[in-house]
């Protein structure tokens, strides 16, 4: 009985240190994103997505429970599609886009809506039937539940102003913008934000012209 107690107590005492392994392994997959999309050079950079992409996938094996690491797992696999681009492409968005609704299933909430930033932004740039799965109600669904869930955020506003310039409302593309440009700096994403930053800054000068 006294051995029983004592792996219980194990057991209690290991739980948030597990938590946070995990945690800092999200982080970790999430800092890796930002380096690998925006400062490795382009030669190399699909070949690095597709390494990154099969740690996600050991991430998501060994917390089959947890959303947060499917979530990441999705957006580096959205954008190894978006590198190779064709069938393939397509292919990994799909699988992306299967990720995603798992995870939502799990927690609809994590990591600040970004289920549905990254939901968003696959049915607003996939092609639409019969080529793949885009669809613009779907997509512009999902960018509004990213708003409401990070309505200060970089990603959210972002890929509503990309979303809304697509669909010819500059007025609120460029409304969207520039609340990204003022979204606060994220902790230890410095180059996540700069490079975020400097993609907004030329979908916002777009829009602008766009407007008239």
């Amino acid at each position: 009985m006294k051995t029983a107690f004592i792996a219980l107590a194990l057991t209690f005492a290991a739980a948030p240190a597990f938590a946070d392994t995990v945690s800092d392994r999200v982080e970790g997959l999430a800092r890796a994103w930002d380096h690998v999309n925006y400062e490795v050079p382009a030669a190399t950079r699909r070949a690095e997505m597709q390494k990154l992409a099969d740690q996600a996938d050991a991430v998501v094996a060994q917390n089959p429970t947890r959303a947060e690491p499917l979530v990441w797992d999705a957006i580096i696999t959205a954008s190894e599609g978006g590198l190779k681009g064709g069938p393939s492409g397509l292919g990994l968005a799909s699988k992306a886009r299967d990720m995603l609704i798992k995870a939502e299933s799990l927690n609809p909430n994590v990591l600040d809506g970004s289920v549905y930033t990254t939901l968003g932004s696959l049915y607003s740039q996939v092609p639409g039937f019969p080529v793949g799965f885009g669809d613009k109600t779907k997509a512009r669904s999902y960018l509004q539940k990213a708003v409401a869930a990070s309505p200060a955020g970089i990603d959210s506003n972002f890929f509503m102003g990309d979303f809304l310039i697509r669909q010819h409302d500059y007025a609120g593309a460029i409304k969207a913008l520039e609340k990204a440009l003022a979204a606060p700096a994220r902790p230890g994403r410095d180059a996540g934000d700069r490079g975020r930053r400097a993609e907004v800054q030329a979908l916002l000068t777009d829009a602008r012209k766009k407007a008239g």
